[in-house]
């Protein structure tokens, strides 16, 4: 289901995974399809076993409470928000919640680990969130 294609708020925020697995992962994004289209939240999920990288958008108050459940979320700790912006163009329209295994798109486990995700700009944020939308413009 396609969403209006300008959004209130979107934000990136990274997190470790807590025993990662595909089980684990199955869950998380199955429970995002099912919940996000109710609220008009759209995004994707970089994942590998070490960093979830995570863009979600939609109205202000709905991404603000789910980035408070997600805080609480015991799958993951160590919750960092990198970006969040008012207004701007949805990249997900079509996707409750995209999901992106491929570690090459973005940094490496050691960049991660030195801080490199906290010292990106907005920009930098972006630009995997950018290319996974261009690859997957389908819902």
């Amino acid at each position: 289901m396609p969403w209006e294609p300008v959004i209130e708020k979107r934000l990136i925020y990274r997190s470790q995974p807590f025993g990662f697995d595909t089980a684990m992962l199955a869950g998380i994004l199955s429970a995002a399809r099912r919940n996000n289209p109710r609220y008009g939240i759209t995004g994707a999920l970089i994942c590998r076993h070490d960093l979830y990288l995570q863009l979600i958008e939609g109205p202000t108050e709905a991404v603000d409470a789910l980035y408070a459940v997600i805080c609480e979320d015991d799958r993951h700790f160590d919750v960092r928000l990198l970006l969040s912006e008012a207004m701007g163009e949805r990249l997900f329209p079509n996707w409750a919640m995209l999901d992106d295994t491929a570690p090459s798109q973005f940094w490496s486990a050691q960049d991660v680990a030195s801080g490199a995700l906290e010292m990106a700009t907005p920009d930098e944020l972006r630009a995997p969130f950018v290319r996974l939308s261009a690859a997957h413009p389908g819902g």
